[in-house]
């Protein structure tokens, strides 16, 4: 089946970087846009846009009805939901289908298992994928949150089975704290995800954080390109992401690659996914699978030569993978760091404000998705990513020097408007880093 015309149903670099590839495949594409972004360079780059409500996003990225009236009205056969907002909302996909809308992106029934991380802890569980000792469902009481924790020792995470992004987790360090952090997840959960489900998991203080990405298509066939190195994060939030992740033992890299390929198949899985693991002294245990295209995944096509949306589109479309896992070969190390329109001296508060210089670097193997310029005023209303810069070398030395080259280069000027770019440098010197032995603890240990 031939997709004709896409909608957009997002925002900001990850629709621009959409509509891209869109129209390097000769379909059409219909944006949508809040009051807040009707100047926004994806309005700009589509064939069509449509305004769906004002800025806050609940009235509008948010709102499926909203969405799948603009996919209606302007004749659109599919939905790409980028990434955030209605991406991995089963009901969204549902609606999509009940209307003639392609999903791009799994199965519904799909979507609603995975997305729920405490019955996807189960699932792989059953798959064979190694897990951290934890609750073998949802807490639903304080006192079932008591035993378990006794059971399963401190450190402890709590985290919102509805969770993503970051957000509705809680590490507990010792017993006095638990039924407060406990209740306090809980709130957060039901106020951000309303669901105030939550589950137990042992915390690993010194764990490297590392994903694997994978794309199915139904036909059978599910591949993995390599794994992400992700542990560079504050308040649980990635800031840099490489391919490949280094100094990791080819035997663990494969071992984790086949057990994402494993879990995939599992649960039928297709289009572009990403399993999200903690590596320890023990060995890797899977944290979460998340059933969309990551804000990551240019270092993983920078490393394999795909274009991973250019796949996912494929793969809705009902084709199949157009090559096979020994076709797969990475070349070199790519290192992506996300600018953020926050100031890491007042604990990464956002900055919204007009930009009155915006110069994105360039020069050799440099990438830039953004959707800023000069006059563009950043919003308040939303996530505060501004761009995302990727650099490819054939050693990752070279990768990070040109990293550091490149964000020298940025310029991004407006009043009151900050960015993460002197910290990510600083991030880049740091000899740790350097090395390749930081951890998701890393910057908490150089505040």
């Amino acid at each position: 089946m031939a997709l004709d015309t896409v909608l957009v149903a997002n925002r900001g670099e990850i629709a621009l970087r959409v509509i891209r590839t869109c129209r390097e495949m000769g379909i059409r594409t219909v944006a949508v846009h809040s009051t807040a972004d009707r100047d926004s360079a994806h309005v700009r780059a589509a064939d069509t846009a449509v305004q769906i409500g004002p800025g806050m996003p609940r009235k509008s990225y948010l709102s499926a009805p909203a969405v799948i009236e603009a996919a209606l009205r302007t004749g659109a056969d599919a939905v790409h939901p980028g990434y955030g907002f209605l991406s991995e909302d089963p009901d969204f996909a549902e609606i999509c289908a009940d209307n003639g809308l392609v999903f791009i992106g799994p199965r519904p029934e799909v979507l609603s298992q995975l997305g729920d991380k405490a019955v996807a802890r189960a699932l792989m569980t059953d798959a064979g994928l190694p897990v951290l000792p934890g609750s073998p469902g949802t807490v639903d009481s304080a006192t079932e949150a008591t035993d378990l924790a006794n059971r399963i020792g401190f450190p402890l995470i709590i985290k919102a089975a509805a969770g993503g992004g970051g957000r509705g987790m809680t590490v507990v360090r010792q017993s006095c704290d638990l039924l407060p952090a406990y209740r306090q997840t809980r709130a957060t959960a039901q106020a951000v995800f309303g669901d105030n489900r939550v589950y137990l998991e042992r915390f690993c203080d010194s764990a490297r954080h590392i994903e694997v990405q994978v794309l199915a298509d139904g036909h059978g066939t599910v591949l993995h390109l390599g794994e992400r190195d992700c542990s560079v994060q504050r308040r649980h939030q990635k800031l840099i992401e490489e391919s490949p992740a280094p100094g990791l033992h080819p035997g663990l890299s494969e071992a984790m690659a086949k057990a994402a390929v494993r879990g995939a198949r599992a649960v039928g899985y297709t289009g572009a996914g990403t399993f999200e693991f903690l590596v320890h002294d023990e060995g890797f245990s899977f944290m979460e699978m998340n059933c969309r295209i990551q804000v990551e995944h240019p270092v993983t096509e920078a490393v394999f030569g795909v274009d991973l949306v250019r796949e996912q589109i494929r793969v809705a479309a009902g084709e199949a993978l157009g090559f096979k896992q020994e076709e797969l070969i990475p070349r070199g190390t790519a290192v992506e760091c996300r600018v953020n329109a926050e100031d890491p001296a007042r604990n990464f508060a956002p900055c919204p404000g007009m930009l009155d210089e915006f110069v994105p670097p360039g020069g050799p193997f440099v990438r830039v998705d953004t959707h800023g310029y000069a006059g563009w005023r950043v919003p308040s209303q939303y996530d505060s990513l501004l761009a995302k810069v990727i650099t490819w070398a054939p050693e990752r030395g070279q990768a990070l020097d040109r990293m550091d080259r490149a964000l020298a280069e940025f310029r991004v000027v407006g009043p009151g408007v900050h960015t993460t770019i002197p910290l990510l440098r600083d991030v880049l010197a740091d000899p740790v880093f350097r090395d390749g032995k930081h951890n998701t603890s890393f910057l908490d240990e150089r505040r």
